[in-house]
């Protein structure tokens, strides 16, 4: 089995800044891509930001210049690093993940169970 256990959620003020973390674990051959998801009230599910297992990083509009994703291949963990927050920034964020499992080379996306992260006016 693959987890993802995301962490650093909470409640910020209009303008401040949050750090969401993704670990992943399990019986992982090899990761590929990893990055966040969002999905407000009411909303689907959009990216917000993905980094390929080369480093190359892609982000949504909406955050780019503001949001900052890495990654330490060396843990298995994505950082999003999110400044100049905004209300509408207000979500639950999922981490994923494209999975190798050791004994199975197959490729699978994994999904955390997602972080609240709410952005007051």
């Amino acid at each position: 089995q693959v987890q993802l256990v995301e962490s650093g959620g909470g409640l910020v003020q209009a303008g401040g800044s949050l750090r969401l973390s993704c670990a992943a674990s399990g019986s992982i051959f090899s990761i590929n891509a990893m990055g966040w998801y969002r999905q407000a009230p009411g909303k689907q599910r959009e990216l917000v930001a993905t980094i390929t297992g080369r480093g190359s990083t892609n982000y949504a509009d909406s955050v780019k210049g503001r949001f900052t994703l890495s990654r330490d291949y060396a843990k298995n963990t994505v950082y999003l690093q999110m400044n100049s927050l905004k209300p509408e920034d207000t979500a639950v964020y999922y981490c994923t993940a494209v999975v190798s499992r050791s004994g199975d080379l197959r490729w699978s996306d994994y999904w955390g169970q997602g972080t609240q992260v709410t952005v007051s006016s």
